[in-house]
């Protein structure tokens, strides 16, 4: 275990000891916490009444395309932004008017920000050299965290002569030196190219684990977000539209938009005509059913369902027993390595995308062209409201 491991590890148990049965304080808190900004002479809520927590060593990410208020939400975190209303709290205590130099945390941001004219060493060494630490003990946490982020005997390099995806790591280690209560990270992967920013995913996630620090985390990108979160906060027009873990968001999303923006989606509309138990059925054009959770369900309902492509299966004659069963014509069919998509016009004139695994040599299901049928099990359809 490394010495930042274990003052970590300390600390933690020396909080639980304090603590006794009383819940944990969460690591960051906003309560109601809202930002407007005048633009033109008019005001413009960026942010809207946003509360949440993120708890201590969770790697908890804000998803959400541009200008949908996620990083202004961080940088309020940070203490960039002053909030309009609202509280801001880190470990429990109100920092809504204490300045970023005065707040326990660090903040990465996409562009690096490295000296260009140090090498990776003093870059790393930076921040503690401006406090005046002891120079054994940068010697030791310096060395310690350049093994962490991988960059040992890499020390003398200067940014220049270093590819993007090692930059990016002296970026972390010379904020986590400073052992940072919590460290902000604001679309830090959106320089690199697609096969280095998934392997930097896999590499920021261990490293979090390693140090053991609450990590927030922005990103337009949802497969970052799926890939390195213990939870998503998915935010649209300054407001959080689902706040789970990314299992929950993927399978059960709360919208239309958190639907839509997490992965593909295919959102279909139909009258419930009968109800069964735990399931209703949902008329989709002249011959198609869809079983769907009929709980609250009630006949004349009208509901919107989601359902994930690559839970759909392609038949070319109509399915027997309890599943969902909706006619259609393939319009296309494109081939990509691990899987073909399809796109399938339904009888009902709906458009609906089917992801189908590539798990051996045979050719594609369906061709353009051809009908079929749609079938997928009930627990795959899935309610949501606007």
């Amino acid at each position: 275990m490394t010495d930042i491991q274990a003052g970590e590890a300390a600390a933690g148990t020396a909080a639980a000891g304090r603590s006794g049965d009383r819940p944990e304080v969460p690591a960051i808190e906003l309560d109601a916490v809202s930002k407007e900004y005048l633009s033109h002479g008019e005001t413009v809520r960026a942010v809207k009444d946003v509360t949440l927590s993120i708890a201590e060593g969770e790697f908890f990410s804000l998803l959400g395309p541009s200008g949908c208020g996620k990083t202004t939400t961080m940088r309020m975190i940070a203490g960039f932004e002053e909030p309009s209303s609202g509280t801001v709290r880190l470990h429990g205590r109100d920092v809504t008017d204490v300045p970023p130099n005065k707040r326990d945390v660090n903040m990465v941001f996409q562009s690096y920000a490295l000296f260009p004219h140090m090498n990776v060493w003093d870059n790393v060494a930076f921040g503690l050299k401006r406090k005046k630490v002891p120079d054994a003990e940068i010697k030791r946490r310096v060395g310690e965290m350049l093994e962490i982020v991988d960059l040992k005997g890499r020390e003398k390099r200067r940014p220049r002569e270093m590819s993007g995806g090692q930059q990016q790591r002296v970026a972390l280690a010379r904020a986590l030196v400073n052992r940072p209560r919590a460290l902000l990270l604001d679309e830090p992967l959106g320089a690199l190219d697609l096969k280095l920013r998934q392997q930097m995913q896999i590499e920021l996630k261990r490293i979090q684990r390693d140090v053991g620090i609450t990590f927030v985390y922005v990103t337009h990108d949802q497969s970052e977000a799926l890939t390195m979160s213990d939870r998503i906060a998915v935010m649209n027009d300054g407001v959080v539209e689902q706040l789970a873990d990314p299992r929950e968001i993927y399978e059960r999303p709360a919208s239309a938009f958190v639907a839509g923006f997490i992965g593909t989606s295919n959102l279909i509309s139909g009258e419930v005509v009968a109800t069964s138990g735990d399931l209703a059925t949902v008329r989709l054009g002249e011959r198609g059913r869809v079983l769907v959770n009929g709980a609250s369900r009630r006949q004349g309902d009208t509901v919107r369902i989601t359902v994930r492509p690559e839970k759909i299966k392609i038949l070319l004659g109509e399915p027997d027993g309890q599943v969902s069963a909706v006619p259609g014509t393939v319009s296309e069919v494109v081939y990509l390595g691990t899987y073909n998509s399809y796109a399938v016009t339904l009888d009902s004139g709906a458009e609906v995308t089917v992801f189908e695994q590539n798990a051996n040599d045979s050719t594609s299901t369906a061709e353009r062209g051809d009908s079929v049928w749609l079938s997928w099990q009930p627990h795959h359809s899935y309610a949501i409201g606007s």
